[in-house]
């Protein structure tokens, strides 16, 4: 008997039941409104004119809620401008998110189907929504709104942004990650790109509900994890590699310390013994900069069970294969690659950024060591994400990496709905990985208990 990892056939994630709150409605219907826009632009001025804005971190939120309110009914008053219940509360909260929030953004990111928010200069605002992009109604007053609101995100993670310095990875506090670009860089004005994180971190079972992979394939990669197998995740921009990574650390043990790298802390572990490192920029005279491989060197003296790295970049590759061939076993990272060969070919590139002279097949032993499990996703066109791939590093054949797949995603065709059809395949090799689960006393997965001899 075949072992069979295709116990259902995966269709695109669902939409979700529950329309967005009604506060990113109303907002989206009222910053139609041109008049309603010049109105809470002119309120917003007078607001940042007769307030003391250095004054309001000391001061609490009702307290400042009931001095706007007094401001917009003189405002009103002063233009004969009648509002509604409804209007004047929701202009009073857009103002309270442009005091103490992130202005037009605030209800994008509150909204729980919203992904992805691209900012295009102040004039456009785009977002995904599951993994479509679109146009919303959101803007801001002007260039110098949006400029504003990008200060107020780098302020908080001790980051700066201005012409010395117009690029800058940041994170919100509930470590979605941030990308601004400000003039002279971006042409046309400050760009910004919010990816969002979602507020209950996935696990496989919601994968496997999404039908990003099979309940077996699940069930094999927590084993993977639990008998610290060290895992490349593979995949291009946007396909879920961070989101992967997330939902199989959650099969590391409680008992295990785990030290975290990365460039904008974003990692979700649920674990209680970990220890997070995030990188550092240059300072405005080009000093103190922390690298991750500066980091990566750091762990080794932490004392951890476990590496894990946000994503491999440059030469910290060589440094974390190092960590993975010295008894760091279950280790973790990610990296950017079409394919389970190009990811691999990818180390070796990155191993050369590390200025250190490694002869070719050296490199590629080392690779072939240290890595046991390489793992490839993919976002489709209808949106839905999906791992495609599940290989096993089976050593080297002369001067290559000799790699086995285990399974694989095959797209069959589209719906009438534009929706991807496809099943999971298992390809009938039985991987070494499955001695060692018998040997750590981990059950086969479901399905999977007959594997060809």
């Amino acid at each position: 008997m075949r072992l069979s990892f295709a116990d259902h056939a995966p269709t695109p994630l669902a939409k979700p039941a529950d329309p967005a709150p009604a506060e990113a409605r109303s907002f989206q219907v009222e910053a139609d409104d041109d008049a309603f826009f010049e109105l809470k632009t002119r309120a917003h001025r007078r607001l940042i004119e007769r307030m003391n804005l250095s004054a309001l971190d000391r001061r609490s939120a009702e307290s400042i809620r009931q001095e706007v309110s007094t401001l917009i009914g003189e405002m009103l008053f002063e233009e004969a401008r009648p509002l509604n219940e409804h209007e004047t509360r929701r202009l009073i909260e857009d103002l309270m998110h442009e005091l103490l929030g992130y202005g037009p953004l605030e209800p994008l990111l509150r909204d729980p189907e919203v992904s992805d928010i691209l900012v295009n200069t102040s004039r456009e605002v785009y977002v995904d929504r599951f993994g479509r992009i679109e146009l919303t109604r959101v803007r801001f007053a002007d260039e110098q709104h949006l400029l504003r609101v990008i200060e107020r995100i780098v302020d908080k993670v001790g980051r700066r942004i201005d012409e010395s310095s117009p690029l800058v990875d940041a994170r919100l506090p509930d470590g979605s990650r941030v990308n601004a670009v400000v003039p002279p860089i971006a042409v046309d004005g400050a760009l910004l790109s919010i990816r969002k994180f979602a507020r209950t971190p996935f696990d496989l079972e919601r994968l496997v509900a999404g039908k990003a992979m099979t309940e077996a394939v699940a069930q094999t990669l927590s084993g993977l994890v639990r008998c610290r197998k060290n895992i490349l995740i593979s995949g291009g921009t946007g396909t879920g590699k961070t989101t992967l990574l997330n939902a199989m650390s959650r099969s590391i043990g409680e008992t295990e310390r785990v030290v975290t790298i990365e460039d904008a802390a974003e990692l979700q572990l649920q674990q209680r013994h970990v220890a997070r490192l995030e990188t550092r920029p240059a300072n405005v005279e080009g000093r103190g900069e922390i690298t991750q491989r500066d980091l990566v060197k750091n762990a080794l003296r932490m004392r951890p069970d476990r590496i894990i790295l946000g994503e491999c970049r440059a030469g910290e590759a060589f440094d974390m294969l190092q960590a993975m061939n010295t008894g760091h076993d279950g280790s973790m990272t990610t990296v950017h690659a079409n394919t389970p060969r190009d990811a691999l070919a990818r180390l070796e590139q990155m191993i050369g950024m590390a200025g250190i002279d490694v002869p070719l097949r050296s490199m590629r032993t080392q690779i072939a060591s240290a890595i046991d499990i390489v793992i490839q996703i993919k976002r489709f066109s209808d949106g839905s994400r999906r791992l495609i791939s599940l290989q096993e590093v089976d050593g080297m054949e002369g001067d290559v990496i000799t790699l086995q797949e285990v399974v694989r995603f095959e797209q069959e065709g589209v719906d009438e709905d534009g929706r991807i059809v496809g099943r999971f395949i298992d390809t009938g090799v039985r991987p070494k990985f499955f001695q060692t689960f018998e040997a750590h006393g981990i059950a086969s997965p479901r399905d999977l208990t007959v594997w060809r001899k």
